[in-house]
């Protein structure tokens, strides 16, 4: 099986041209600043509109010199404080991933039949290495750092960039056919692609969040995340969370046959992908069965970390990476910041830190990793979750 060749037929109508074209980058945040300037170096001509006042923006990026600055160095307008007609004078709308699609710009944009589309798709266009995609409402900050991790460890060449911090625009240039591109994606940055195509997509769940953005509609949220494989062909592969339902029926029902699938899922042997047995984990791709590694021996823990590394290690098998070197990437891998992170021991009490735990199926994932009894401290932002689910995992594990 040859893992990294790569089949374009479904972008090829597809108008991936800009050298002499007018476009507009809506977003002056990291993702918009770094396509304009991608953009800009490939001979587009650039405007970028933000509806934020400048001094706001100036003081979200620490820098000795200003972004916004930089980008005016490149020849690149840039307005500030709103959005003014200018910004309908393209051949083309980018959208960074914070803009929402109901902005008052974008629907007059729609309204006019505007081309729009995302950082993502754009970058994507400009990207000469194969693609790993990271999608799921929980565990992709966590899967995608991990796949970053088991890359570096056997010394395979990567970058890791999306939603994770990094921007995809920004990678770009150190990116070439040898090395790997690892992307954690969210549903923002899949509304508006065109021909994004990864060689490997992976999504490890999908429950209800960010509903507030989708008129309160999961059909639409899982449409949306779905989006991450519909530019797949038979080169390319699938892997996805078998035990999540919502996963597991929208891929079976949605996927072209013709790509490669690879599900996950703790108590099920399946013929391709991997799966729990005997308290190992254990993977079969093209009738290769391979014992990667005791369970207790992995680091991170809970079941939903057990989910995330059975995505990561299936990703880097396709890329060749070998179970040593995936064995010891995961005894030693220490997750990712603010994800159930230890913070300290004091009198007897363990602090943990999982602020990334922006939902409730975050939250129950959270509750179910720790035996001892937990003092919960909850709060934030609704987005349209039922918070019933919770109730009796709380009775059950939570003390106070």
């Amino acid at each position: 099986m040859e893992i990294l060749d790569e089949t374009m037929v479904s972008m090829q109508a597809v108008d991936r041209s800009v050298r002499g074209k007018s476009v507009t980058v809506i977003g002056a945040a990291r993702s918009g600043l770094a396509v304009a300037q991608l953009l800009s170096t490939n001979g587009a001509h650039v405007f970028v509109s933000d509806s934020s006042a400048a001094a706001n923006l100036q003081s979200q990026i620490p820098s000795v010199r200003s972004p916004l600055d930089n980008l005016q160095s490149l020849g690149i307008e840039v307005e500030t404080g709103g959005h003014s007609s200018r910004v309908f004078a393209a051949d083309l709308i980018v959208l960074s991933p914070g803009v929402p699609t109901s902005a008052p710009v974008v629907r007059e944009a729609k309204r006019r039949g505007m081309r729009i589309v995302s950082e993502l798709e754009v970058a994507s266009w400009f990207c000469p290495a194969p693609i790993i995609a990271v999608t799921g409402t929980n565990g992709k900050t966590t899967t995608t750092t991990l796949i970053g991790r088991l890359l570096g460890d056997a010394k395979k060449k990567h970058s890791v960039a999306g939603n994770i911090g990094t921007a995809f625009s920004s990678v770009i240039p150190e990116l070439d056919e040898s090395s790997i591109a690892v992307l954690e994606v969210s549903s923002f940055q899949l509304d508006d692609i065109e021909s994004f195509h990864p060689k490997v997509a992976i999504i490890l769940n999908i429950t209800p969040d960010h509903l507030d953005r989708y008129e309160q509609s999961f059909t639409k949220y899982i449409a949306s995340k779905n989006r991450v494989f519909e530019n797949q062909t038979a080169s390319d592969f699938l892997i996805y969370g078998y035990d999540d339902p919502a996963t597991r029926e929208s891929v079976q029902q949605s996927v072209n046959k013709e790509v490669r699938t690879l599900p996950f899922g703790i108590d099920r042997n399946f013929d391709e992908g991997a799966f729990l047995e005997r308290g190992k984990l254990v993977t079969i791709i093209d009738g290769t069965r391979t014992e990667v590694i005791d369970t207790e021996d992995i680091s991170i823990r809970g079941i939903h970390n057990l989910y995330n590394s059975m995505a990561g290690t299936l990703a880097v098998q396709l890329m060749k990476v070998s179970s040593a070197s995936t064995r010891a990437t995961l005894r030693n891998f220490k997750g990712v910041e603010h994800r159930l992170e230890f913070v300290r021991e004091r009198d007897g009490v363990k602090y943990v830190n999982d602020s990334k735990a922006t939902n409730v199926d975050s939250v129950w994932y959270a509750l179910q990793a720790f035996k001892e009894p937990i003092v919960l401290i909850l709060g934030g932002r609704d987005k349209g979750n039922d918070y019933a689910r919770l109730i009796d995992l709380v009775e059950r594990h939570v003390k106070a």
